[in-house]
């Protein structure tokens, strides 16, 4: 066994410590720690419910509308609020945008370095290249653009200066694609840098800015007066833009590296997956919702229905106080201090250690997987044709069945099947927009009474692109009493319970093979594929030597 220190893994947001033993070539136990206290539901204790959505939206600089869009739906369910169908429709709009921006950002720029050797890149001909581009993808490049390319990229190395790909583990053992896809690969990842300046516009059009928008608040959409031709042919022309982008090149790119790397079918899963479904398609929900609610348990391939009131939060290992699970309704949010917390060491050597500021969600007594893949299998079972006809057809080309899903190759492909199958979906939305106004309705807001008189509890779910985010709200005379988040990364890289179960990130890193042990590359794969929204740091114990390798990583 060695202990590997990976210090930090940047192409994450946050902050992340990831503990795991490696024997005989593989992980044979794994921690999450989280490092980092924010403590947000504290600081909105007393303030107006109204501004719960701006102030949750600085969770994170990246996760920011669906933040909002929880925050919003938590305190209509308190108030008893139902939001008009335009107003229904430009949040399922302005949603839909901000996944395609974060989907293919995870692929290109926060996941594919794990998978692409930027430095193989420079033996590629760049003749067979553009015949590759053009196999692969239909936005074929020619050779004339993959020696320019090329060139480029051999000034990068030659200056010593590799930029986002400095640090990285090049001519690593893992890597399998031949240079010609490498390089294709880096022309894509090029690509999208310009691609995703046009999805965040998708987004600010009914956000008013991005990423931390305005246009969401309780009761309904601020956007009245920008429900005109102008701005509807412009969300339309761009995000058909991003469809053509994701069918000619996301998805291609996706099961080309795929086809490399058919063997991480077979790692990095989980058996246990949860839902909450999102994009509402009426005012009835949960059935109206387009990606529907549920959970996949014991890897079966069955539908199985969600109660809310299932859910529950634990810290038995994490520093905060409390000894028993709780619904986050009445979840507490007390971190250790003084003596207590000891400077917030991660301790993984005891049986009942506390190593982490995440808290450890649990679905009826079990810890679920949240995200893309749950999305997708829970839409396969549920009913969605339009994901199980995708869903399908990637595995076909593939040559593979349901079972690969379950894995760190399953988990990137279903996050690119529902990027595609969301955007796909939009056009219908915006056509129901248009019906809407040409009938003349153009209701946004529905008003409603907030003063010192009311009182009530409401929690909003949706299902984003890092998956299953909760809020719970109390409110009491008109301020807010009581406020607690459940967010995708918790669900995913929450550390063991009192039982000794894993978190879902711990439980899919077991198995994992490591060609290398001072270039753990096969560990940032699994690792990333969760698209964490922390910044983290990995480290593989020694228990023999204590040796430890410190190493930076891109």
């Amino acid at each position: 066994m060695g202990r590997l220190v990976v210090d930090p893994i940047p192409r994450i947001e946050g902050h992340l410590r990831i503990e795991v033993e490696i024997e005989n070539g593989k992980v044979k136990d794994a921690w999450s720690s989280g490092t980092l206290f924010r403590g947000l539901e504290i600081i909105l204790q007393g303030r107006d419910p109204r501004d719960a959505h701006l102030i949750t939206q600085r969770s994170c600089g990246v996760c920011t509308l669906v933040h909002s869009l929880a925050s919003v739906r938590a305190v209509e369910d308190a108030l008893k609020i139902q939001i008009p169908p335009n107003a229904r429709l430009v949040r399922n709009l302005t949603h839909a945008a901000q996944n395609c921006h974060d989907h293919t950002v995870h692929f290109y720029q926060l996941c594919a370095l794990d998978w692409v050797d930027v430095v193989s890149a420079l033996k590629a001909d760049p003749k067979k290249t553009s015949d590759l581009s053009g196999d692969v993808s239909k936005r074929p490049q020619t050779k004339a653009y993959y020696e320019g390319l090329k060139a480029k990229l051999k000034t990068f190395v030659d200056s010593g200066q590799l930029g986002p790909f400095a640090g990285a583990y090049w001519d690593h053992p893992a890597y399998k694609l031949p240079p010609e896809a490498n390089l294709m690969a880096v022309g894509h990842y090029l690509d999208n840098l310009r691609q995703q300046v046009f999805a965040a516009q998708l987004t600010a059009i009914w956000g008013a800015k991005n990423p931390h928008l305005q246009g969401h608040l309780p009761g309904g959409v601020t956007v009245l007066e920008q429900l005109d031709a102008d701005r509807i042919s412009h969300y339309l022309t761009l995000l058909q833009e991003q469809i053509k982008f994701i069918e000619e090149v996301y998805i291609p790119d996706v099961l080309a590296v795929a086809s490399f790397y058919k063997d991480w079918t077979k790692y990095g899963g989980n058996k246990n997956f949860l839902a909450y479904g999102d994009f509402p398609e009426s005012e009835k929900e949960p059935e109206s919702l387009y990606f529907p609610r549920g959970a996949i348990l014991d890897g079966k391939l069955e539908l199985v229905k969600m109660d809310p009131q299932k859910i529950t939060e634990e810290v038995a290992r994490s520093w905060y106080e409390g000894d028993k699970p709780l619904y986050p309704g009445v979840g507490e949010t007390k971190p250790l201090t003084g003596e207590k917390l000891k400077n917030a060491d991660p301790d993984t050597k005891s049986a009942n250690g506390k190593y982490s500021w995440i808290k450890a969600p649990r679905y009826d007594g079990k810890a679920m997987e949240v995200g893309p893949l749950a999305q997708c299998l829970v839409s396969y079972v549920g009913g969605n044709k339009e994901i199980k006809d995708t869903v399908d057809a990637v595995l076909k080309k593939l040559g593979a069945g349901p079972p690969a899903l379950f894995s760190t190759l399953g988990r990137i492909a279903a996050r690119g099947i529902k990027c595609l199958v969301n955007a796909k979906r939009a056009e219908k939305w915006v056509g129901e927009l248009i019906e809407n106004l040409k009938k003349g309705d153009t209701k946004t807001f529905t008003p409603y009474k907030l003063d010192e008189s009311t009182n009530g509890e409401g929690f909003g779910l949706n299902d984003v692109a890092r998956g299953s985010l909760g809020h719970w709200v109390k409110i009491e005379k008109g301020k807010i009493a009581h406020y607690q988040q459940v967010v995708p990364s918790t669900w995913n890289l929450g550390p063991r319970d009192a039982k000794g179960q894993k978190g879902p990130v711990e439980n899919a890193l077991i198995g994992t093979p490591v060609a290398k042990a001072d270039q753990p590359l096969e560990i940032l794969r699994t690792v990333h594929s969760f698209d964490p929204c922390l910044a983290c740091a990995v480290h593989v114990i020694d228990p023999k030597t204590n040796q430890v390798y410190k190493f930076r990583v891109s």
